[in-house]
């Protein structure tokens, strides 16, 4: 255990404002997703996930609720951390801005970089975006609206400490030359370089002083330490950072090997995070990879407009597998996706219920009626069987090559383009026709055996994306073995087991019927 290579992994933490909805949940899922992947090529995970619980507008909100801030953050944080279970999120950490350590080392970062000079005491005037905690200078803020949100700048001034980001603008440009897969997809790292870097860096408000719902700033408690310098800094203390060295767990798994954000959010994580390590004189994460937006619709989800749909409300309908396997293949890796109810059933049917639990149900009921359950072996061959296993080759190395760059929605593809072909099996090799043939029964224990293969492989290959209906394929061929590495040679599967019955994986869906139990569910809210 102690030889295995370390792979450490975050998501953004979920701004504890409110209850997330599907488009906040991709990050969790494809991280999760990455994370058993890695896993199961034998990594020791190191998964962290959490809760961003400061800012002015959870201060607003609290105060709107009759409740403390504490207490707001408390419930939020519970029901984040409900829907993440929900979606069986496999983190290893779930940490908390609220958390004391956090706060300890935050505040101990802070007092190193205003020592080193990195940090200063000025006034503040100009232009904030509440919802993005973000503050826009006057030629930035012509429109009047955020260039995050598109909602109304209010002006605010103010006494602040400030970071000096110009300090390190060379050094990062620099880095993002030499290293440019470090920002993925490539067009996320154009748009930091074109839009931010070369016009030059403002230096950054990294306090405020007209409100109290933060991290107090020890050398000046009237100020709390803002956002940024606050929330970013969760991915090394979760790891035991405490503001000035890490321990064992630090050494072992920083720098992290990915963050996985929204594209909302990139300008902080790829321009004042590297900054603010370089200041500490960390390491930079080898890679961020900024995901396209989860769209409802043609729109971006936004409560104001009406459209937003909810993780467990999908659960309820769909289950757990198929709300994760429509996120994860959904998504392209540098377009954005989209989400309607009618696309989930559409995919579900397609995909989960007609391909893949077809497949399943109709192999195991085969074998039960031709070889009474018993695994059989494969002492004859067809025509169509040489290309089975190629396209089982190919679909192992689709799926590795494409999840190693985090094309998850291409390494699902790979995977399912092996359920589609198994199904063309059934249709060229026709059993039902063979098992009438006693001269024949060779050949159909060959076809027989190779489904039982080909749905064995897609059970490993799909662990990570629908993690439950993986574990089932797998239990039903009493199969234990669930490592990568037992995908990638066809034929493990052994003679002479016995499978389990016929099961339904996913039920096919009444598309009118759900679509008119959905819109009577909306209309009672």
């Amino acid at each position: 255990m102690e030889n295995k290579k370390a792979f450490y992994i975050t998501t953004a933490i979920a701004y504890a404002s409110g209850k997330p909805h599907i488009g906040n949940v991709y990050d969790p899922v494809a991280a999760d997703a990455v994370a058993r992947f890695k896993r199961s090529q034998g990594y020791d995970v190191f998964f962290c996930t959490g809760t961003d619980e400061h800012g002015q507008k959870i201060e607003n909100k609290a105060t709107a609720a009759g409740v403390t801030p504490q207490q707001f953050v408390d419930g939020v944080a519970g029901q984040i951390k409900d829907i993440w279970d929900m979606l069986g999120i496999s983190y290893d950490h779930f940490i908390r801005t609220t958390d004391s350590y956090h706060i300890s080392a935050v505040q101990k970062i802070f007092e190193r970089l205003l020592a080193q000079g990195d940090i200063y005491k000025d006034k503040y005037e100009g232009w904030y975006c509440e919802p993005c905690e973000s503050f826009f200078t006057d030629t930035q803020a012509e429109s009047g609206v955020c260039l995050d949100c598109g909602r109304p700048l209010r002006r605010e001034h103010e006494e602040a400490y400030f970071f000096k980001m110009s300090k390190y603008q060379d050094r990062l440009m620099k880095y993002i030359d030499e290293n440019p897969d470090f920002i993925i997809p490539d067009s996320r790292r154009k748009e930091m370089v074109n839009n931010f870097l070369k016009p030059g860096l403002q230096d950054l408000c990294v306090s405020r002083s007209s409100f109290t719902w933060g991290i107090p700033v020890l050398s000046d408690p009237k100020h709390v330490t803002y956002v940024w310098l606050d929330a970013l800094t969760n991915y090394i203390t979760a790891l035991g950072f405490d503001g000035e060295q890490g321990g064992e767990k630090y050494a072992k798994y920083w720098p992290a090997d990915v963050h996985i954000i929204g594209k909302d959010i990139i300008r902080f994580h790829m321009i004042y995070w590297p900054i603010f390590l370089m200041a500490l004189g960390e390491p930079l994460p080898k890679k961020i990879f900024a995901h396209p937006w989860m769209l409802s619709g043609m729109d971006k989800m936004s409560k104001s407009r009406g459209n937003v749909v909810y993780p467990d409300d999908l659960i309820r309908h769909f289950g757990l597998d198929g709300v994760r396997y429509y996120l994860l293949s959904e998504m392209p890796f540098a377009s954005d996706g989209t989400i309607t109810y009618e696309n989930v059933i559409l995919r579900y049917n397609n995909d989960l219920a007609n391909t893949l639990g077809n497949l399943v149900a109709r192999t195991l009921s085969m074998t039960k009626k031709y070889f009474g359950g018993v695994i059989p072996s494969p002492e004859g061959t067809t025509e169509f069987d040489e290309d089975l296993k190629a396209t089982a080759k190919a679909a192992y190395d689709g799926y590795v090559n494409n999840m190693e760059e985090y094309h998850l929605s291409d390494a699902l593809d790979a995977v399912f383009s092996l359920a589609r072909r198994a199904n063309k099996y059934i249709d060229e090799t026709a059993p039902w026709a063979l098992a009438k043939d006693e001269e024949k029964r060779p050949v159909l224990a060959t076809v027989i055996y190779n489904l039982l293969e080909c749905i064995r492989i897609l059970g490993v290959l799909l662990t990570s994306a629908i993690p439950t209906s993986a574990e089932k394929i797998l239990a039903s061929l009493g199969v234990n073995d669930q490592t990568l590495e037992s995908a990638k040679e066809y034929g493990k599967l052994a003679v002479g087991g016995e499978v389990g019955e016929s099961f339904v994986l996913f039920a096919r869906i009444d598309s009118q019927k759900k679509l008119a139990e959905i819109e009577a569910e909306n209309a009672a809210k």
